[in-house]
C-alpha cells in the first residue's frame, strides 16, 4: 500500500526494516474500528482469541506457558558509557547489541504481515506531544496498542515531515516457511528488550507480548527536558465542601496501585475519579505548580485479585467490554475468572494453560501475572479533565511499599529533599526479603540511578511550589500475621488526613522518619472501635526497627556509588541523628 505519510525519516526506517526481516507485505495501521474488527476476527481464526459470549467486543487469550511477561532478565540498557546504565540497568555495548540483534531480526517476519504503528503518549493536542511508530510482525501487539495508545491515523497527522518519534521494533522472532502452518502464540525462546536512549530507539524480539520498555526511554526524554516520566497513577480527590485535590502515586507491583487509583472512598461526601492507573509525565507549570498528564488511553491491570471487593469500579469497567484478558481462565459460558474475581470458583473452567480446571486443581487457574487491557475511557470513575493537555496541578505525591513492619500506615516528608530520600529507599518485601525499589521505578530507569534521583532533587529546587510527599503502607501486619489496616475503601481515610495536611488543619506527631498521626487525626468514624488498637500499631514508629532499617538503607546506597546524590547521604545521617 501506498505510505500515508510524507516523513522522511520514517518512510527510510520502514523500508530499512522491511528489508531486513523480509515480510510478505507492510501494513500501516490507521488505529480504525473497521481495522480493530479485521485484526480480531483474524486473530480469533488463528486460535489465538476466543470472543466473549459475556462481554461484548472482548476477547480471552493465552499465551506460550513459556512467554507470560516482560523478561526483566533480558532487557538491557544500550548506552555508550557503561556507567551510564548504572547499578540497576543490564548493561550491553550499543554497538555489540545491534550486531547481535540485527541477525535475529534478518528474515524474522518472513511469512508474516510487518504492521506499522503510529502512536502518541498523552493528549493528541498536546503542545509537544511523545510521538511512537512501532513496527511489529504480530497482530496482538498490534491491538493491545489501540487500547493503550492514541494508535493510528490521528498521531500519524502529528507526525509532519519532521517531527521526532521513537523508534520501537519488534518481532516474534518465528518467520514461516511456505506452507508451513501458524501456531496461535509465535515467540523464539531467545529474547531480548533492548534500550537504546541516545537514539530514542528500542529494538524488542523474541516475546510475542511486544514489551517495549518505553517507559525507560520516556525517562531519559524527561531528564534531558527538564520533566519526570513516572510510574505513577493519578487520582482526583473532591472533599464534601467541593474543594478539589489530585494526587500522583508510585507503588511497586502488587501494592495496591490500581485499586487506590479507581477507589470507593468509605467516608460519606468523599469523591475520588481517575485520570490513570499507571503512568504520567510530569512538567512544572509556569505558576510553580507541578502538573501531571496520563500518556495512556488504556488500563493495563494485573487480573488476579481484582474483584468487586478489592476494585469494584475496575470491575465495572471491565464489564463494559471492549478488553483483551491475557492468562486469566475461560469459563464455560464464554466469560473470564481469576482468583480473586469472586468469592467462589466455578466448577469448571479452562485454565490460562488451556487445560481443564476445577477447584480442586493443583495449579491456579489463572497465572499470577494475567492481565486485562480496557480503554480509560469506559471507567465509570473517569475524570473529565484526562485529555487536557495542561495536566492537573499536583498537591501530593506518595510513594508506597509492601512491609509487614517497620514503615507505618502514613508519613509525611519534612521536605522536598527528605521527600525524594524517603522515594529513593521506597522499599517492597516479598517472602522477607526488602527489595528496593527507588519510586517503583526499578526496571524503568532508562539512564544511571544515582543521575536518576538528582533530577528529581534538582527540579523540586527549582520551584517554591512542590507537592507535599508522603509514605504510605497498608500492609503492616500484627504479631499474629494479621493485617493492621483494612485497606481498599478505607484507604480514603488517609486521603482525607492527607488533604488536611495539605490545607493545614491536621495534626501529626514529630517522628524520626516524618509527621505521623494519631488516631485522633483519622476519621475513623463507622469503623469497629476494636479495630482502633490495630490501626495504632500500624502508625507506630518503632526506633528499633528503623535502627535495623539504617543498614540496609546503606547498602542500597552503596550499590549507587559514587553518583550517589550527597543530598540523600545527608539525609541518611539526618535520619540516623534523629533515632539516637
Amino acid at each position: 500500500m501506498t505510505a500515508p505519510t510524507a516523513h522522511r525519516g520514517l518512510l527510510e526506517w520502514v523500508s530499512e526494516v522491511a528489508a531486513l526481516t523480509t515480510p510478505d507485505r507492510v501494513v500501516w495501521c490507521d488505529g480504525s474500528p473497521l481495522e480493530w474488527r479485521r485484526l480480531t476476527d483474524g486473530l480469533v481464526e488463528a486460535g489465538t482469541l476466543v470472543r466473549l459470549e459475556k462481554k461484548p467486543n472482548s476477547f480471552w487469550c493465552a499465551s506460550d506457558p513459556a512467554d507470560t511477561a516482560r523478561d526483566e532478565d533480558h532487557t538491557y540498557l544500550c548506552t555508550a558509557d557503561e556507567a551510564d546504565a548504572g547499578p540497576t540497568g543490564n548493561w550491553v555495548d550499543p554497538l555489540d547489541m545491534k550486531i547481535v540483534m540485527t541477525e535475529h531480526y534478518r528474515g524474522s517476519m518472513a511469512g508474516r504481515t510487518m504492521y506499522v504503528v503510529p502512536f502518541c503518549l498523552g493528549p493528541l493536542t498536546a503542545e509537544k506531544p511523545v510521538l511512537g511508530v512501532e513496527i511489529t510482525d504480530s497482530a496482538y501487539v498490534v491491538i493491545s496498542l489501540h487500547v493503550m495508545t492514541r494508535a493510528g491515523s490521528a498521531a500519524l497527522e502529528l507526525f509532519g515531515e519532521d517531527a521526532e518519534f521513537v523508534r520501537c521494533l519488534h518481532s516474534v522472532g518465528a518467520p514461516l516457511k511456505p506452507g508451513q502452518a501458524d501456531v496461535p502464540w509465535p515467540c523464539d525462546r531467545t529474547r531480548y528488550i533492548s534500550q537504546f536512549p541516545g537514539e530514542r530507539m528500542i529494538w524488542s524480539y523474541g516475546s510475542g507480548h511486544g514489551g517495549n520498555a518505553l517507559l525507560g526511554i520516556a525517562s531519559v526524554m524527561a531528564r534531558d527536558e527538564g520533566w519526570f516520566a513516572e510510574h505513577m497513577l493519578v487520582l482526583k480527590l473532591t472533599s464534601p465542601h467541593g474543594t478539589v485535590h489530585h494526587i500522583a502515586a508510585a507503588f511497586p507491583s502488587a501494592c495496591g496501585k490500581t485499586s487506590l487509583a479507581m477507589l470507593e472512598p468509605s467516608i460519606p461526601g468523599w469523591k475520588v475519579e481517575t485520570l490513570g492507573d499507571d503512568v504520567a509525565w510530569l512538567r512544572f507549570g509556569d505558576d510553580g505548580r507541578l502538573y501531571a498528564v496520563n500518556p495512556a488511553n488504556g488500563f493495563s491491570g494485573v487480573a488476579p485479585g481484582t474483584g468487586w471487593r478489592t476494585n469494584p469500579n475496575a470491575m465495572r469497567t471491565l464489564a463494559e467490554g471492549n478488553s483483551v484478558f491475557t492468562n486469566v481462565a475461560l469459563t464455560d459460558d464464554g466469560d473470564v475468572w481469576w482468583e480473586g474475581c469472586s468469592d467462589l470458583a466455578p466448577d469448571h473452567l479452562t485454565s490460562w494453560r488451556r487445560d481443564d480446571w476445577t477447584p480442586e486443581s493443583a495449579e491456579p487457574a489463572a497465572h499470577p501475572g494475567a492481565r486485562y487491557r480496557a480503554p480509560i475511557a469506559q471507567c465509570p470513575v473517569i475524570a473529565p479533565e484526562r485529555d487536557d493537555p495542561g495536566g492537573v496541578p499536583i498537591s501530593a505525591i506518595f510513594f508506597g511499599g509492601r512491609r509487614t513492619t517497620t514503615v507505618p500506615l502514613v508519613a509525611e516528608s519534612f521536605g522536598w529533599r527528605h521527600g525524594v530520600f524517603l522515594g529513593a529507599t521506597l522499599s517492597t518485601e516479598t517472602t522477607g526479603v526488602v527489595r528496593r525499589d527507588p519510586m517503583a521505578m526499578l526496571p524503568f530507569i532508562g539512564y544511571h540511578v544515582g543521575d536518576y534521583l538528582q533530577h528529581w532533587i534538582d527540579a523540586g529546587e527549582r520551584t517554591a511550589k512542590p507537592p507535599k510527599i508522603f509514605y504510605v503502607n497498608w500492609f503492616r501486619r500484627g504479631d499474629d500475621g494479621r493485617l493492621l489496616w483494612p485497606g481498599f475503601g478505607e484507604n480514603a481515610r488517609v486521603l482525607k488526613w492527607v488533604v488536611d495536611r495539605i490545607e493545614g488543619h491536621a495534626t501529626a506527631f514529630h517522628t524520626p522518619i516524618g509527621w505521623v498521626p494519631g488516631t485522633k487525626a483519622l476519621d475513623l468514624r463507622g469503623l469497629d472501635p476494636s479495630s482502633h488498637w490495630d490501626i495504632r500499631q500500624a502508625l507506630t514508629v518503632d526506633h528499633d526497627e528503623w535502627r535495623a532499617e539504617l543498614p540496609l538503607i546503606e547498602q542500597w546506597f552503596a550499590t549507587i556509588g559514587d553518583r550517589l546524590p550527597t543530598a540523600l547521604h545527608d539525609e541518611l545521617e539526618a535520619l540516623r541523628r534523629r533515632l539516637d
